[in-house]
């Protein structure tokens, strides 16, 4: 990487990083090219960004942002994973550790937040944007359906009361 790459990178991952709803940081050492490849289509698919940078660049581009206090997590052979929905990028790199032990969890952000591996697994089991809105609308439409069902029912039971003296008229 020549100088000019390196700073588009950096540029890049800055953006990436303040747009960000949270970062999860982790060690892959061991993590086949087809297991990263699973990754990152499964990251993707949510939402969310992996992505692969020298320490160095990274720490760079975390400067100035609000998850800057997560530079430390950054030794070794680090990822980063990222999406704006604060819950995907956790959740989707959670389930993908579970089934793959060399990916380990080491902490991350959640805007300036810090969060240890605990942390971010407890963010995972947290219902997504989507999902939180789905059950919004269910509870805001029960209710409804439930006062036409109620306003509903005297008319009814007149109805049926009606009903029932007009075969009670023809049987006689």
């Amino acid at each position: 990487m020549d100088r000019a790459e390196k700073r588009e990178l950096v540029t890049s991952l800055n953006d990436a990083f303040q747009g960000a709803g949270s970062v999860v940081v982790a060690h892959y050492a061991g993590i086949t090219v087809a297991q990263m490849n699973d990754l990152r289509t499964k990251m993707r698919h949510a939402g969310g960004t992996v992505k692969v940078a020298k320490n160095r660049l990274a720490k760079i581009a975390l400067q100035g942002t609000e998850s800057e206090q997560i530079i430390e997590l950054f030794k070794g052979q680090t990822l980063v994973a990222y999406s704006d929905d604060p819950v995907t990028a956790p959740k989707i790199a959670s389930e993908f550790a579970k089934a793959n032990d060399k990916l380990v969890i080491l902490g991350g952000a959640m805007g300036a937040t810090v969060l240890n591996a605990d942390g971010v697994k407890a963010l995972a089991s947290l219902p997504s944007l989507d999902e939180l809105r789905a059950r919004l609308v269910g509870m805001i439409s029960t209710p409804a359906t439930r006062i036409a069902q109620v306003v509903n029912a005297p008319a009814g039971q007149l109805a049926r009361v009606f009903g029932a003296y007009a075969r009670k008229d023809e049987a006689a």
